[in-house]
């Protein structure tokens, strides 16, 4: 062995002749000083696999630099390769989504603690349990990885599959899924439309792949023509019209009322908050006015009628219609609503998509000691809403989503081809002046690529925008300042492949792939024995 040798030229350079006992003692001595320069090797690793994670967040919103997860993953893949064994594959793997996720979603900490009260040890610690769970996903792709011999061909299909996976499990929750960070200015951005943002996921993690293989000689002739033709494939299908303008543009104003979280839901200053918005609506010269979620800090039941007829009259003024967020209450049950005021029958959409722990509370029995001791959070025991029909509102066919509900592309595409305009109604006060409103916005612009459909986004502090089919903000409010944001808005008709087949293609064709590989490795496991 090496190792024998390495400690047999030791021994004898240094001391001469030793008894056979002697020399075993130095040889055990020395294999483990070598096995913890190992360890400590190992440990550096790690920590460059928890710095990779957390560079990796540069590549989303605000920041847009979507060509760094190409260079952060194709390290991460290197390590993995170079990694001697599934455990050591999967300890990397939770050490890159550590630093991803920690980096990625701190805000969860402001949520908890500053506006609902929680302890900072304990929404620090239910954090930092949030983003463990998380990075078990990257890890346990990379561990199957590794387990079928095939990293730098089977982790891109796992780590996509895994993004999907974690957007349903428990509810869902698929921040930070890498084909976001490639919207809307990276040529990967152009495939969206066809295999949707998991595919793109594993198409970021292909590309990182070959780009790790151009440091070999062997493979990079065939990494050079891969990475031209997955670039100029994207580039060329960012040019192809999905879909078609249907009708003249409309003018539309997104009220923006930047109502601090603290107050928002104090009765002390709902008569301030309504009488703001109301001034603001009456200074909107729109077809479609749109206020945020819950904009209105009282029951729909409890506000006067006086007042909502001031709403409805002005739309009428207009010629146009309102949509505003606010509370439904029905017998035994509360929604996250939307309702529309105007020349138009008054329509309503309840949000179906809720937040697990912000809007309802799984397994009551179990965790509601935490809302009773820890957590004042207002509207956390809510009803899911059914309906995912447009609206029809300020002539036009409009598909209305609630707060995260835009990140579930598969359901923003069940009320397609029907809906000619999407809008999006959000309240994220809640994560203070941190970017999580921004990564909001990017998962909006993927929205509208994939669905060839314009965004339009009202919030209360921000991200408020207009976004064109093409995923590009076209007017964007400032944050954190009251402010109405008014532009125009296309209908568009058609359907991209994406809204036909959904997230069916990329599964079908990760599994196939995963399939093939696993067959490969088994015949030729056979031919070898």
């Amino acid at each position: 062995m090496a190792s024998d040798a390495i400690c047999g030229f030791f021994c004898l350079v240094s001391h001469g002749r030793y008894s056979a006992g002697e020399r075993l003692v130095e040889r055990h001595a020395l294999t483990a000083w070598l096995e913890r320069v190992a360890r400590l090797a190992f440990g550096y690793r790690l920590g460059l696999a928890l710095l990779l994670g957390a560079l990796t967040v540069l590549g989303f919103a605000p920041y847009y630099l979507f060509w760094l997860p190409w260079l952060t993953l194709a390290a991460l893949l290197g390590l993995w390769q170079q990694a001697r064994t599934p455990a050591q594959v999967f300890q990397l793997g939770m050490a890159f989504g550590l630093g991803l996720y920690s980096v990625g979603i701190y805000w969860i900490y402001i949520s908890l603690h500053t506006f609902g009260g929680m302890p900072w040890w304990f929404a620090g610690f239910c954090t930092f349990c949030l983003c463990a769970f998380m990075a078990l996903f990257p890890a346990g792709a990379g561990y199957l990885a590794k387990r079928l011999g095939t990293v730098m061909l089977s982790a891109p299909m796992l780590w996509a599959l895994s993004d999907w996976v974690r957007s349903w499990i428990f509810t869902g929750f698929p921040w930070l899924t890498l084909g976001y960070s490639q919207a809307p200015d990276s040529p990967l951005a152009g495939f969206l439309p066809l295999v949707g943002v998991y595919g793109v996921s594993a198409l970021v993690m292909l590309l990182a792949a070959s780009l790790f293989m151009l440091t070999g000689q062997a493979k990079r002739r065939q990494s050079i023509p891969f990475i031209a033709g997955l670039l100029l494939g994207g580039s060329a299908f960012t040019q192809i019209p999905w879909t078609q303008a249907v009708g003249q543009p409309i003018r539309v104003a997104l009220v923006q009322g930047n109502i601090s979280q603290t107050v928002k839901w104090s009765p002390t200053h709902a008569e301030q908050t309504m009488r703001q918005y109301l001034q603001m609506v009456r200074q909107a010269q729109a077809t479609l006015i749109v206020l945020p979620e819950t904009a209105l800090p009282v029951l729909l039941e409890q506000v006067d009628p006086a007042y909502l007829d001031a709403l409805r009259q002005h739309a009428l003024d207009q010629q146009g219609d309102l949509l505003v967020g606010v509370v439904e209450a029905k017998p035994g049950e509360y929604f996250n609503s939307a309702i529309s005021l105007g020349i138009s029958p008054t329509q309503s959409y309840a949000k179906s998509h809720l937040v697990p722990f912000g809007e309802y509370i799984p397994l009551k029995s179990v965790f509601g000691w935490i809302y009773r001791d820890w957590l004042h959070m207002p509207l956390s025991d809510l009803s899911r809403g059914l309906s995912k029909q447009p609206l029809l509102i300020a002539g036009q066919k409009i598909g209305v989503n609630i707060c995260y509900e835009d990140v579930f592309g598969d359901e923003i595409a069940q009320q397609l081809p029907q809906a000619e305009l999407l809008v999006n109604l959000s309240n994220d006060a809640w994560y203070g002046q941190s970017f999580a409103a921004d990564q909001h916005m990017q998962f909006s612009q993927v929205r509208a690529i994939e669905t060839g459909r314009m965004v339009l986004r009202s919030t209360n502090t921000g991200a408020t925008a207009i976004i064109d089919k093409n995923g590009q903000v076209l007017q964007h409010a400032p944050h954190d300042e009251a402010v109405i944001l008014a532009g125009e808005a296309q209908s568009y008709r058609g359907q991209t492949p994406y809204v036909c087949w959904g997230n069916g293609a990329f599964l079908l064709l990760s599994v196939a792939g995963l399939l093939g590989l696993y067959f490969r490795q088994f015949f030729k496991g056979i031919i070898l024995r």
